[in-house]
Parts: structure tokens; C-alpha cells; sequence
């Protein structure tokens, strides 16, 4: 079965890289396409046999599976340019939020699926969120577990979690890098430490915190009991956090709510 990509960007490339470096998909089996060229040239040169194609719909003629990964206000367009092609053979894979699969099947006669991946999907890790359309085989269904099992955990949600879900794993690298920056920023603004020695700590600390939780060896409230001791420095540091950090979180589930809102009330405008 030869997969194809629409859209070479951040995501798309994460993708291509994970299948190739799983084994999932062999470079011979991809059909790619972007709508700068040279981005998609770029990924066949670090990956020689992936087949890079003039447009979209030459990469749906040589697919049977295809993933969509452009913005969402382009997608109602790009779908509709390219609807003489679609068939229900198809298996059509939309990696944005803000379209529901029930829209997708209004739009193409594809058995569709949204599956939302992560930046850790890059590492073969993390969640990839997944959402199947009514009209998914039960061959549909397995083929795309199959594949997305081999680079990442499918979870499987409905509409209504799909917000926050996204904030959690697909955003939450983002945030969680950005404190962990700040954290290294501040080691060495305030002492002797250099940002390199800072950097290297914080990295090796927080890789050893996943596996801790990968091996189910603490939760995370058991983890800050063990370290935070009554009396103790961390409980100082915890202290400061419970102190600053009171509504952040919150605010930032409630930024980027509003944000997706506005970006459903777009997409709305587009398809009927």
C-alpha cells in the first residue's frame, strides 16, 4: 500500500521521519507533496526513494491512504480542487483539530480518520489521538491502529475531548519545554552554574523522570512525596510554585479553548 503526504511542514515531516525510522513504511512506498516543492526534495534527499509528486492530486492518484497535513482554512479548498479525485477506496487521514471527521465525510466519499499526532511521535513516543469516521472498514481501522502503533500510542477520543486532549499531548511538549527553560534560565542567571551544565541536568533530569513513569515505578503524587520531605529544600521550592502557579494552568486551558473556538467558527464558514 503506498502512503501519501499533502504537506511537507513541521507535522508532516515528523511523520514521514517516524514511519521511515520505525519500519513502518519503506521510503519506496511514500508519495509526498508540498506546496513549496523544495521542502518536499528536501526530505526525498535525506531519504532517497520517497517519491515526491507535482501536486496533491497526483499523490492521491498513487496512494490509498493519504495524509492531510496543511492548515485547516485550507483544507475545505484543497478538498474540494482535488474532489474528482477521491474515491471510496480511500483512507484519508486529517492531522488537524478543528475539523471533525463528520465534516470530512461531508466533504469526500474517503472512509475517514483524524489522527492528531505529537512532536514526540518523532522520538516513537508519546500519544497520537485518533478519531474514526462512520464509514471506516473494520480493514480501515486496523490498518491505520497498525500503523500509528508502530511510531506512537493511538488513543482513542471523542469530539468532545478533543480540545484538551491536544493540550495535553500535542501542546504540552511545547509548554513544558518552555518551563524547563525558564527553570535552566534562571539556574544560571541566579548562580555559578553555566547554561550548558544547567541545560544537560535539566535534560538528564527530566528524561529520568518519564521512565520513572514509564516503568510505573511512581505516580506523580507519589514521586513529589518521595522527594518533597516535610521541612525540607523542595518543599521551600514547592511551596513558591503552589504560590505562583495558582490559575495558570487554567488560564492556559482557557486561551487555548478560546482559540480553537474561533478556529472552528472559520472552518464552519467553509464546509455545509
Amino acid at each position: 500500500m503506498n502512503i501519501g503526504v499533502i504537506g511537507t511542514g513541521n507535522m508532516g515531516t515528523i511523520l514521514i521521519e517516524a514511519f521511515l525510522d520505525s519500519g513502518a513504511v519503506k521510503a519506496d512506498q511514500l508519495v509526498i507533496t508540498n506546496r513549496t516543492l523544495a521542502k518536499a526534495f528536501a526530505i526525498q534527499r535525506a531519504h532517497p526513494g520517497i517519491a515526491v509528486v507535482a501536486d496533491a492530486a497526483e499523490v492521491i492518484k498513487q496512494s490509498s491512504l493519504v495524509f492531510l497535513c496543511v492548515k485547516p482554512l485550507d483544507i475545505h479548498p484543497l478538498l474540494q480542487q482535488l474532489a474528482p479525485h477521491w474515491t471510496n477506496e480511500h483512507y484519508l487521514v486529517s492531522i488537524t483539530s478543528p475539523i471533525s471527521v463528520e465534516q470530512l465525510e461531508a466533504a469526500v466519499p474517503c472512509q475517514i480518520v483524524r489522527a492528531i499526532p505529537s512532536i514526540a511521535n518523532r522520538a516513537l513516543s508519546g500519544s497520537i489521538l485518533v478519531t474514526f469516521g462512520s464509514r471506516c472498514s473494520a480493514a480501515c481501522r486496523q490498518t491505520i491502529d497498525d500503523l500509528l502503533r508502530r511510531i506512537a500510542s493511538p488513543v482513542y477520543i471523542d469530539e468532545a475531548i478533543t480540545r484538551v486532549a491536544s493540550d495535553i499531548s500535542s501542546c504540552g511538549p511545547a509548554f513544558f519545554s518552555y518551563l524547563l527553560q525558564r527553570f535552566i534560565d534562571a539556574a544560571a542567571a541566579k548562580t555559578a552554574i553555566t547554561k550548558e551544565q544547567a541545560t544537560m541536568l535539566a535534560t538528564d533530569m527530566i528524561i529520568g523522570l518519564g521512565e520513572l513513569l514509564k516503568r510505573n515505578l511512581y505516580t506523580l503524587p507519589t514521586l513529589q512525596e518521595k522527594v518533597c520531605v516535610k521541612g525540607g529544600i523542595t518543599g521551600e521550592g514547592i511551596a513558591v510554585l503552589e504560590q505562583r502557579m495558582n490559575g495558570v494552568f487554567e488560564e492556559v486551558l482557557a486561551k487555548t479553548h478560546e482559540k480553537f473556538k474561533e478556529d472552528v467558527e472559520k472552518v464552519k464558514q467553509q464546509f455545509p
